[in-house]
């Protein structure tokens, strides 16, 4: 990730001296850990200068985020932390370039050593099938030794700054266990009598280190997948914007682009920033920010998302964010701040790994006294105690964790699903309550006429033209669909004149010199208006839960009804059938609305939910409803809040995990630590299929990772694994981590078990 400062621009890589009192985080890319106790050692560093207030150091992502409150804390002061540990801290420019690397760079020196060692291991596999050749013990040796000692330089550099710092890793394991088998074979070969070939360990040191080297290359290379998510995003922005100028179009830079600028997208395309559509038509693919597989229709007035692909019209844009505040800056600071933040879960394994390596060199001794102890003479003990070192490396241990949550959070991000807090990843797998806000979540939001109904001697069409023309010129939601169904039955006219609007009330106008005035039934009575001949139909439509207005002409007589209409939200697409699939999962459903009871029921049976069984709360302010959820957790139960991510803010954040049903904006994705970019209720599901895969993925790989120290170390200190073969199982460990939670990439909304978790 580089070195990123998480408040500020995101060009500005170099904290050169941080504002006092002003906490902020930065990450720093970190070269040469190899397992889960150089994270701790790392870790440890830093958090001994003052000023640090936090540190969360990756193995995964090689990086650290640090949050830091001192103004004496430099982004160098941190990086000579780093170095001083004995590792390398990488500048933003090498961190992108590990990213993007080729498939096989880092191979040479695997390359060479499996050149070297191969000759050594020939004679063994050839006495498999009755071959009894040996090479001079001057080649092995002279095999063997560039193994050792160039290739294997990195170990004992590594293995030296652990002993310095009173702890321990990987690579003082590697390098300890080879040279013990190095110098053996040496002191053998030179301490053999005349005309006697003794049986030589070089082989075992060579190959023990080349398969490291290789372990490590191939999780590497595996490494690099697990941010393809993050690398795609990325490259969703154009570098360069056709700016229209005072010349005509220039191309520029994205970076100069500010805002209100006015620019041009030609067919086919990616929309460089967020903006609104100024002139033109288009269908807009907005797949890879919100995993919506169709093209989205874009006419003037629409907001467009940069990163998205523009279909086939040319288009004139307004921009409207630039830089760090566009929605794809944020879905890319929010993958990565899940892909850096450190799972509740690893807090054990980091535990574990602080004292691991120190217990491992002293089984390693013990192994060597027992078997010294029975009889044996030193070469077979130390062979044996090689092994032990060799077999334990915590490599594994240090990944099973981050490898998993990269990969669930990076292809949740590519289906719309952005998970911002680790934590409620880890949680959402154990949810057993769906609390849903009803208008905007389980609704489409926009208030609908539902049905209109004219009085007695009126025709509807009429009546319903009349009362759109009233409100015509309102911008008022309830205007806009009386408006918006005048419009779909082709019954338009001029906007009414004289329009007066009486707020909480209604809107007095003329039309065609009628004095008209369309409102409330509560004001339309208060006004002297009879709604007797509508009574049957007022009771039948609130029944429903709907939202009434009369239009009505004043005359010298008094007040003519002409048009009762009735109002109120549709349930989104599909949603009904994802909370009955999310039942079928054992969930207890419950919706929270503030309409009146029988509204909300009558919208709750739309949806499939049964009042009768507890499953909507009404007449709950939006102040009220992070009580409401904090009373259904006060009953044992993990509760999940799912809300638009605005007014739900609170209940959103009083819930284990909260998500927010969004369309990317700012608040939306702070709101929650999930954000549900398509806002479809299918997507809740999806959200906690991906926490239950994730965590279960997590489970496998730490599952592994001590079993193999568990079965392994034993068999390697009773005698049953030479080096060479322990060296190979402890290779393995690594990239079996590694190939297991790559499984989560083939993880689709929907999918039945493709992933294997």
């Amino acid at each position: 990730m580089g070195s990123r400062l998480s408040l500020g621009h995101p060009k500005l890589h170099a904290m050169t001296q941080i504002k006092k009192d002003s906490p902020i985080a930065c990450d720093i890319g970190i070269g040469g850990m190899t397992c889960a106790s150089c994270v701790v050692r790392v870790e440890k560093a830093l958090k001994k200068i003052p000023g640090v207030l936090s540190v969360t150091v990756n193995l995964a992502t090689e990086s650290a985020r640090i949050e830091v409150a001192s103004g004496d804390v430099t982004d160098a002061r941190l990086r000579r932390a780093v170095r001083d540990a004995g590792y390398e801290p990488r500048t933003p420019e090498a961190q992108a370039d590990v990213g993007r690397a080729s498939p096989w760079a880092g191979f040479l020196p695997v390359g060479v050593g499996l050149l070297l060692t191969t000759p050594l291991v020939l004679p063994m596999l050839g006495a498999l099938w009755g071959g009894h050749g040996m090479l001079p013990a001057w080649l092995q040796f002279a095999l063997a030794t560039p193994v050792q000692f160039v290739l294997g330089a990195r170990f004992y550099k590594a293995g030296w700054h652990a002993l310095k710092a009173m702890t321990g890793n990987m690579d003082l394991l590697v390098s300890l266990g080879t040279t013990a088998a190095w110098a053996l074979s040496v002191w053998l070969w030179v301490t053999a009598h005349t005309g006697h070939t003794p049986h030589l360990y070089f082989e075992g040191s060579a190959v023990v280190i080349t398969l490291v080297m290789l372990g490590k290359w191939l999780e590497t290379r595996a490494k690099r997948q697990t941010t393809e998510a993050i690398r795609a995003l990325h490259a969703l922005r154009p570098d360069k914007a056709h700016w229209l100028g005072q010349a005509g179009e220039v191309d520029v830079p994205v970076d100069e682009i500010l805002m209100g600028d006015q620019i041009v997208v030609r067919p086919g395309e990616r929309f460089p920033l967020d903006g609104e559509l100024l002139q033109g038509q288009s269908q807009v693919d907005e797949s890879m920010l919100t995993g919506e597989p169709l093209p989205v229709s874009k006419g003037p007035g629409a907001a467009l998302t940069g990163g998205s692909m523009n279909g086939e019209g040319r288009v004139l844009m307004r921009v409207t964010a630039v830089g760090h505040e566009t929605v794809l800056s944020h879905i890319i600071r929010l993958v990565e701040d899940a892909q850096a933040a450190k799972a509740p879960i690893q807090r054990l394994v980091d535990k574990v790994a602080e004292v691991f390596v120190p217990v491992v060199l002293l089984i390693s001794l013990l192994t060597l006294g027992a078997w010294m102890a029975m009889g044996s003479d030193f070469e077979t003990a130390l062979i044996h105690a090689v092994a032990v070192l060799v077999i334990a490396c915590p490599c594994a241990l240090g990944l099973a964790t981050p490898v998993a949550i990269m990969a669930g959070t990076g292809v949740a991000a590519q289906h719309g699903i952005l998970i911002k807090d680790v934590q409620a990843l880890e949680l959402a797998h154990r949810v057993q309550t769906v609390a849903f806000d009803k208008t905007g979540t389980l609704t489409v939001g926009q208030p609908r006429l539902l049905a209109h109904v004219p009085a007695p001697g009126h025709d509807a069409p009429t009546a319903l033209a009349l009362a759109a023309r009233v409100q015509s010129g309102s911008e008022h939601p309830l205007a806009c669909a009386v408006v918006s169904a005048a419009e779909k039955q082709g019954l338009t006219g001029p906007t009414a004149q004289d329009l007066q609007a009486l707020p909480g009330k209604g809107v007095l106008a003329k039309v065609d010199g009628k004095q008209l005035m369309l409102g409330s039934l509560r004001w339309l009575q208060e006004e002297g208006l009879d709604i007797g001949m509508w009574q049957p139909d007022i009771q039948a439509l609130q029944g429903q839960g709907a939202s009434l207005s009369a239009l009505a002409e004043r005359t010298d007589a008094g007040l003519h009804a002409l048009l009762l209409m009735a109002f109120g939200d549709e349930p989104k697409v599909g949603a009904a059938q994802a909370l009955s699939t999310l039942r079928e999962r054992g969930l207890k459903l419950v919706m929270i609305s503030g309409d009146n009871q029988a509204a909300a029921e009558a919208m709750a049976r739309r949806l499939g939910l049964r009042p009768e069984a507890g499953e909507v709360l009404a007449n709950v302010l939006p102040g009220d409803k992070s009580a409401q959820v904090q009373k259904l957790r006060a009953g044992g139960q993990v509760v999940a809040m799912v809300g638009d991510g605005v007014n739900d803010a609170p209940a959103l954040a009083a819930a284990d995990v909260g998500m927010a049903m969004g369309n990317g904006t700012d608040v939306a994705m702070h709101a929650a630590g999930i954000t549900l970019m398509r806002g479809e209720v299918a997507l809740v599901g999806a959200a906690l299929d991906i926490s239950a895969r994730t965590v279960a993925k997590i489970r496998q790989n730490l599952f592994w990772a001590f079993a193999y120290n568990v079965a392994g170390i034993p068999l390697a200190a009773m005698g049953y694994l030479n080096p060479m073969l322990a060296g190979a199982a402890m290779a393995l460990s690594s990239v079996s981590v590694m190939a297991n939670a790559l499984l989560l990439k083939r993880w689709k909304p929907g999918d039945g078990g493709s992933t294997g978790a």
